[in-house]
């Protein structure tokens, strides 16, 4: 649905937000409209000039780096097309979409130092791990080295030591309840009863 201007009946092309007094304050506005309340209006650019103008300006960067020789060779892939999709590198300039999977193998000369650029001079995206990971891999960790000395000790028959270490690991991650018999958990020390015998 189209937004009407605020002043008129026509069609809003113009958006101003405003923030006054803590609030959000919006006005929808036609050209016209927009022009008489000293709001400059200039024609929006598009997405596809956007990739376009990104391109070619690449494409010039790399051709002045190299002394004209890459010009001559990106003037060849360019004319190249995908040949899962047909889609030629000239359309991906003007559309600024690629066709298909296969469009990332056919165009890579060009459009690997793009996708480095926009991920900040990787080649792969990275992403982020969420901070819950992170806990979570500490906690593996202090496991394993409480694990490691309560084998130790039992070992080393410091049964006292041992059963210290059994309350540190119930502390930092409960036991899970299992049925009797059921064979899980690990034998030792750790298998013993905290509680006190059941009557």
């Amino acid at each position: 649905m189209k937004t009407k201007c605020d002043r008129c009946d026509r069609e809003a092309t113009v958006t101003e937000v405003m923030v006054k007094a803590g609030q959000k304050v919006e006005r929808h506005l036609c050209e016209s409209c927009a022009r008489d309340a000293g709001i400059a209006v200039s024609a929006g650019t598009s997405l596809e000039k956007l990739m376009t103008s990104f391109v070619l300006q690449h494409q010039q960067q790399v051709a002045a780096a190299t002394g004209g020789g890459a010009a001559v060779q990106g003037q060849r892939t360019v004319a190249n097309a995908c040949k899962s999709c047909g889609l030629a590198f000239a359309e991906f300039r003007q559309k600024g979409l690629l066709g298909c999977p296969d469009c990332y193998r056919a165009f890579e000369p060009q459009l690997g130092p793009l996708l480095e650029r926009a991920h900040q001079g990787s080649s792969c995206h990275c992403g982020k791990s969420p901070s819950r990971a992170a806990l979570a891999e500490v906690v593996q960790q202090r496991l394993a080295v409480l694990r490691k000395q309560l084998g130790e000790a039992v070992a080393a028959e410091q049964y006292e030591r041992a059963a210290v270490i059994r309350d540190e690991l119930s502390r930092v991650v409960p036991a899970p309840t299992t049925a009797a018999g059921d064979g899980g958990g690990a034998k030792g020390a750790a298998d013993q009863p905290t509680e006190g015998p059941r009557q």
